[in-house]
C-alpha cells in the first residue's frame, strides 16, 4: 500500500509511531473475535502500538509512514505447525503421489533427505520460507529435518521469518548411514542446537528439540530432550501415529499406546509438547491429550494424498470438542506439496463436515482461529503472536481484495476459509519490518532463488538415482 497524508493535527501531542495502516477490514482474532471496518494498525518497532478505528487511531498517534489500506483485509500472520523446510522442497512433486505409506516414507521420502549438501538446505529453506511468507505464513515449527544447522538459521535469518528449528534426532533406525546416529549423538545433535541457536534474529528465530517420534526413538532420548526443552523454556516436537504402525509398535514394544506411553515417560508434561499428524489415536489417547494440554498439528493434505484414513477414522472433531488445541500444518513437498497454509485451512475447514455429515464442524471462523491462536499456542508464543492486539508482535499480512475472489466481500471469515487463498497475499510484516510488498519478497532476490533451487533440485535428483515415475512422458 502506497504511504499517504492524512493526519493534519498537531504532531506534538501524538504518540510516534513507525507505521500506520489505515482504513483497512481488520480481522483481528482477539478473544471478542472483533472484526473493525475502517481499522487501522499501528506498528512501532517490532510491535503493534494501537488496533481500532481509524480515526480514533490518528487522534492519537502518527507515523511518517502512514499508508492507506482500504483496499485491504487485515490479519494475523499465520502460524505453520509442522512443515519441512529441508529434505523435501527442492524434490517437490518429484515422488510419486500413488505410492502406499511405508514406500512413500522409507523408499522415496527419507532416503532423499541424504542427498542434500549444505548449500542445498539454505536453497531449500529459503525457498520454503518464501513460500510460506507470499502466502501470508509469518511463523513456522520446523518437523526436524535439518541436517546443517548454520546454514539453515543464517538463511532464515536473511530473509525475515519467524520460526522454530531444530535437527533430526532418532536413534533406532540404523538404515540411511547420512541420517544414522547413536542415542548420545542424537542428544548431542539436540543439545548443541539449543545452546547455539537458543534465539537468534532478535528472538526471531529459536531452536527446539525436535525428535522425528514414531517408532524411532528410545525412551532415553524422549526423556532427554523433553529435559532440554524444560531447561530452555521451549517446546517438544515429534511426528505420532499417521497410519496405524506406531500404535502397534508402542502396544507391542511397552503394552500401551503412544500417548498413555508418553504421558507415563513426562514427555507430554508441562503443555509444551506439539504432536504431529495423531490420526490412529483412540478415545483414552485424547483424553490424555486433553490432560497434559499437548497440542495437535493437523496436516489435512497429506493425510489425504498419503490416505491416512483421516476421514474415516481420524479423531479431530472429538479432540476439540475436548479442549485439546489443534493447529494447522503443510508437512512436506512431496506430502501436501505446498506451503500455503491457507489452503489447508480450507481443507480442515470442510474434511469433518462431510465425514461426519454435519455442516456445523469447524465453522470458518474456528478453522481461521485454528491457523492463527491455536498456532501461537502450539508455538507457546500466544502471547507475542496470534492476533492483532496491543503489545502483542507486529505480524501483519495484507489480504488484496481486488481480485475476483475477494468480491463482492460479504463475510470476511467465509472468504478467508472458503474464497480466498495465499496468492491474494499483498504485503507481509513480521516484526515489524516489510518482508512482502506489493506481491514480492523484499529481503531477497527471488528470481535468482528459483533459478537456484531449480539447479539445486536436479543435482538431488541425480545424485540420487531413484527413478523418474511421472506418468506423462517427456519429449
Amino acid at each position: 500500500p502506497a504511504p499517504t497524508e492524512r493526519n493534519d493535527m498537531t504532531e506534538t501531542a501524538l504518540a510516534h509511531a513507525d507505521t500506520i495502516l489505515t482504513d483497512a477490514l481488520v480481522v483481528t482474532v482477539d478473544d471478542e473475535r472483533r472484526v473493525i471496518s475502517d481499522g487501522a494498525v499501528a506498528i512501532r518497532g517490532d510491535k503493534i502500538a494501537a488496533v481500532g478505528k481509524t480515526d480514533d487511531v490518528l487522534a492519537t498517534w502518527t507515523a511518517d509512514d502512514i499508508r492507506d489500506a482500504s483496499r485491504f483485509v487485515i490479519t494475523p500472520g499465520l502460524i505453520n505447525t509442522h512443515v519441512h523446510i529441508t529434505g523435501e522442497p527442492l524434490t517437490r512433486g518429484f515422488v510419486p503421489d500413488d505410492t502406499p505409506f511405508l514406500e512413500n516414507v522409507f523408499e522415496w521420502l527419507t532416503p532423499i533427505h541424504t542427498f542434500y549438501t549444505e548449500e542445498d538446505e539454505r536453497i531449500s529453506a529459503q525457498l520454503a520460507a518464501l513460500e510460506m511468507l507470499k502466502s501470508g505464513t509469518t511463523s513456522f515449527l520446523e518437523a526436524g529435518t535439518v541436517r546443517f544447522m548454520d546454514p539453515v538459521v543464517d538463511g532464515l535469518a536473511e530473509i525475515g521469518i519467524r520460526a522454530r528449528v531444530g535437527p533430526w534426532a532418532w536413534d533406532l533406525v540404523p538404515h540411511y548411514e547420512a541420517l544414522n546416529m547413536t542415542t548420545d549423538q542424537a542428544i548431542g545433535r539436540l543439545a548443541d542446537a539449543m545452546d547455539r541457536f537458543g534465539s537468534v534474529a532478535d528472538g526471531r528465530i529459536q531452536a527446539w528439540p525436535i525428535v522425528i517420534g514414531h517408532t524411532c526413538c528410545s525412551d532415553d532420548l524422549w526423556r532427554a530432550a523433553k529435559e532440554l526443552a524444560t531447561v530452555h523454556g521451549s517446546g517438544i516436537s515429534f511426528h505420532m501415529s499417521p497410519a496405524a504402525m506406531d500404535a502397534e509398535w508402542f502396544l507391542e514394544t511397552y503394552g500401551q499406546r503412544p500417548m498413555v506411553h508418553l504421558e507415563e515417560q513426562g514427555i507430554l508434561a508441562g503443555g509444551n509438547a506439539l504432536a504431529t499428524h495423531v490420526v490412529h489415536v483412540d478415545d483414552e489417547e485424547i483424553d490424555v491429550l486433553a490432560r497434559t494440554q499437548t497440542t495437535v498439528s493437523h496436516c489435512p493434505t497429506t493425510a489425504l494424498k498419503v490416505s491416512y484414513g483421516v476421514t474415516q477414522i481420524g479423531k479431530f472433531p472429538e479432540m476439540v470438542a475436548r479442549g485439546v488445541n489443534v493447529a494447522i500444518g503443510t508437512d512436506g513437498n512431496n506430502a501436501s506439496n505446498y506451503h500455503d497454509l491457507m489452503r489447508a485451512t480450507y481443507l480442515v475447514a470442510g474434511l469433518f463436515k462431510d465425514a461426519r455429515r454435519d455442516a456445523t464442524i469447524f465453522p470458518a471462523e474456528q478453522a481461521f482461529a485454528m491457523a492463527t491462536r491455536s498456532g501461537a499456542r502450539g508455538l507457546c508464543a500466544e502471547d507475542e503472536i496470534g492476533s492483532l492486539e496491543v503489545g502483542k508482535k507486529a505480524d501483519l499480512v495484507l489480504h488484496d481484495t481486488n481480485r475476483p475472489e475477494w468480491r463482492p466481500l460479504h463475510n470476511v471469515a467465509n472468504q478467508l476459509v472458503w474464497s480466498a487463498d495465499g496468492r491474494g497475499v499483498h504485503s507481509v510484516y513480521v516484526d515489524g519490518r516489510l518482508v512482502v510488498d506489493d506481491y514480492r519478497c523484499t529481503t531477497i532476490d527471488e528470481d535468482e532463488l528459483l533459478r537456484q533451487a531449480q539447479r539445486a533440485g536436479d543435482g538431488i535428483r541425480s545424485r540420487s538415482g531413484l527413478p523418474d515415475r511421472a506418468k506423462w512422458p517427456t519429449i
